[in-house]
């Protein structure tokens, strides 16, 4: 009697669209999965089709393109012999749903729609997708022409149909059911009723973006959801840049009775990989014979549809059992140095330019984003030394030589990576010197050039026009004046940064064109300490959802990784945006200063804001307890409105900022994760008003002095009006 099955589940880098290349990674992973015995291969979500393709699941042709691959699929030698579980929207009844189609030897056996759909953070697939509604319920299905030339299943009626709804599949030999990634995630979760209703095997097809240190907690809801009742637990993910700000981080895993006995990569340049385990049906049954309990007869139970197929072999009493695995997280740092270095050489490859060009300042930000191009020189060239023939292939291409081999890192960096130093008159030496020395260190192609000409130049431009010539506040000019110079010098740098990137390959004899790299983080992001369209608006930002002060921990991880010995004077030189005149030869101006607040109390801020879901008056209550140590009420009164005031009248600019890799759930993304207006009353009446009657409570004693104190300054206003009301009624 057979009780030892092989299972295959994958983690694919899919692009939205790209029809052709998803059918070639769909059948690679069959290929592989068959050559090493597996009877069943599940795939990521929407895999067909690609999870990324938002609006254009609106069009016909998205529908069309997806059942010509799946014609494909189904009529493919690679495909016959096992059970293949692929993901593509499914109209029916004239509803589209995100369904899982699975099938074998040309019949399609069933087709199970999405239940529970992710509709939070970056998902948004209420908009594109109904969920099914009815539980344990399945209908006729009518295939397409095309699909029903291949398949040819009629039914007594002579019509070619198919289950489709919530099903699960009964083999020969055990029973196997679905969830569709947010599914996992559910408290109603679909594998509960299952697991008590005898399905043994339970598939999860995901497209789960990376956000630091959420592997953990996949992890943890895999071991819990095997662990209560029992069971196999097979997971795939997409992995890669499919055409937007994120990054589907693989993790693929298999799991038995709450341990992992298969682990994928969460980080890679390949795009195929196939995770195999054999495992022992008589291991869940055991399990589930000492845990579980009948299954209860008020539920409906699970609709099975027969198949004629066995995932085990009668003779199987030497096939070995996967053992269980300890699972090995990374740290955030190193997440920080692997997910961002992925991203950007999918966006590097699939774009079709050349390299990237990264206004480099000598400061942490983008000192950041320069390690990070580092780091993703150093997996390349591990992929290649590891035999990786399609990242050769690849790589090959970018830099435009069919010969090349990449040797070390440092080498390819020159190749792929230009960084330009742009000096002004109020540049100090410094940050000069320590942008030169991280270059060096990393092998890119450095530039080092003065924008003192082209601002001069505009500014001459002004002053022929107003017969006025703004000065900065150092030298007597007025805060407007101030604002606007160093906001010309920030643009200027944006446009040398893009006219470098557009001919510095064509200055040399090379073809293509290069990449602009953004390097503002998420704190200026949310304050809005940045210029628009200054150096920061670029291509692609691979920090731009990062905090300053985790981007301090990676630039400590780089250095002692990579050995990089300049990012220590980086990193204990203050920030500084360098944009005003220097005093006495040395930086005057610093982030911390300009901001009125630090980046560690930014950091804090930025999580309550989005995380915690603060308004002013909520943020205030939180902080007065989680800052007593250091500030009183009022101060923290004071940071509160600071920062409200600056993020309103700021959020425009949200609007315009370059794209970036989504890190964290504190991103302050405009796109489609943080949306918010971007016309705010500054003024935050009734809100500030909340926070100041709070501390006027806190201050009412019997004897009313220390109320007269707080309302020292106030005099007429309504909050001390309140404060003398208040008082004389205790």
């Amino acid at each position: 009697m057979g009780r030892k099955v092989i299972l295959a589940t994958c983690a694919l880098n899919q692009w939205a669209l790209d029809f052709d290349g998803n059918l070639r990674r769909i059948l690679k992973s069959v290929e592989v999965a068959r050559s090493r015995g597996a009877r069943y291969r599940l795939g990521p979500e929407l895999d067909v089709c690609g999870y990324g393709c938002a609006d254009h699941f609106y069009e016909s042709d998205t529908l069309l393109h997806c059942f010509q691959v799946l014609k494909e699929l189904l009529e493919s030698p690679v495909t016959q012999d096992i059970i293949c579980d692929v993901g593509m929207p499914v109209m029916h009844h004239n509803v589209r749903y995100n369904c899982r189609v699975i099938f074998l030897n040309k019949k399609i056996l069933l087709i199970r729609p999405k239940m529970l759909l992710a509709n939070h953070g970056n998902n948004r697939e209420l908009r594109w997708f109904s969920p099914w509604n009815k539980p344990r319920y399945v209908e006729e299905y009518f295939l397409p022409r095309m699909i029903q030339d291949v398949t040819r299943q009629v039914t007594r009626l002579g019509i070619e149909t198919v289950p489709f709804g919530d099903g699960v599949l009964s083999t020969n030999d055990t029973c196997i059911g679905s969830e569709i990634c947010a599914e996992l995630w559910n408290p109603r979760s679909p594998h509960v009723d299952m697991g008590l209703d005898g399905v043994e095997i339970i598939t999860n097809s995901s497209a789960s973006y990376h956000e630091l240190s959420k592997a953990s907690r996949r992890v943890s809801l895999i071991r819990s959801a095997t662990s209560k009742s029992g069971g196999i637990y097979m997971f795939a993910n997409q992995r890669g840049c499919d055409g937007d700000r994120l990054y589907y981080d693989g993790c693929a895993m298999i799991a038995v009775n709450g341990d992992i006995v298969a682990q994928g990569a969460q980080f890679s340049l390949e795009d195929v990989e196939v995770l195999t385990a054999s495992l022992d049906l008589e291991d869940v049954r055991s399990y589930r014979g000492e845990k579980c309990h009948p299954y209860l007869p008020e539920y409906r139970p699970c609709h099975r549809v027969k198949v004629d197929f066995s995932l085990s072999e009668s003779q199987d009493v030497y096939f070995p059992s996967h053992e269980p695995i300890e699972w090995r997280f990374h740290l955030a740092e190193e997440e920080i140095s692997l997910g961002p270095a992925c991203w950007l050489w999918d966006y590097l490859r699939r774009s079709g330019q050349a390299g990237f060009l990264l206004p480099l300042s000598g400061g942490v930000d983008s000192s950041s984003t320069a390690c990070i191009v580092y780091s993703m020189c150093h997996q390349i060239c591990q992929a290649v030394k590891n035999g990786s023939a399609q990242v050769l292939e690849d790589v090959r291409h970018v830099v435009g030589n069919a010969a090349y081999t990449p040797k070390e890192p440092r080498e390819l960096c020159g190749r792929l990576f230009t960084t330009c130093y742009m000096a002004s008159e109020n540049s100090s030496q410094d940050t000069c010197n320590r942008a030169k020395d991280l270059a060096a260190q990393i092998g890119s192609t450095h530039i080092n050039l003065n924008i003192d000409m082209a601002v001069k130049a505009i500014l001459g431009i002004f002053s022929l026009v107003t017969g006025k010539l703004p000065q900065f506040r150092a030298n007597g000019g007025s805060t407007r004046e101030n604002i606007a110079l160093q906001n010309v010098q920030a643009r200027v740098r944006m446009i040398l940064a893009y006219l470098f990137a557009q001919l510095s390959l064509w200055a040399q004899g090379r073809p293509g064109g290069l990449l602009v790299l953004g390097s503002a983080n998420v704190d200026e992001s949310l304050t809005g300490y940045f210029t628009k369209y200054d150096c920061s608006s670029a291509d692609i930002n691979p920090i731009g959802g990062i905090s300053k002060t985790d981007l301090k921990r990676f630039l400590q991880y780089c250095a002692d990784k990579f050995k990089l010995s300049a990012l220590h004077s980086i990193l204990a030189a203050p920030p500084s945006a360098e944009l005003e005149p220097l005093r006495h030869g040395h930086v005057s101006q610093t982030d911390e200063s300009d901001m009125g607040m630090t980046y560690t109390e930014l950091s804090l801020i930025g999580r309550l804001r989005k995380i915690s879901k603060c308004g002013p008056y909520s943020m205030f209550c939180k902080l007065i307890h989680m800052w007593r140590e250091t500030c009183s009420p009022s101060q923290v009164a004071v940071k509160v409105k600071h920062f409200f005031r600056m993020y309103s009248a700021n959020r425009h600019k949200m609007t315009t900022v370059t794209p970036a890799y989504h890190a964290e759930n504190y991103s302050p993304d405009d796109n489609r994760f943080d949306l918010r207006p971007f016309l705010y009353n500054t003024l935050w009446n009734r809100q500030f008003r909340c926070i100041d009657e709070a501390q006027i409570l806190r201050y009412l004693l019997p004897d009313g002095r220390r109320v007269k104190s707080l309302c020292e300054g106030h005099a007429g206003s309504s909050t001390m009006l309140v404060a003398l009301r208040m008082q004389r009624a205790v």
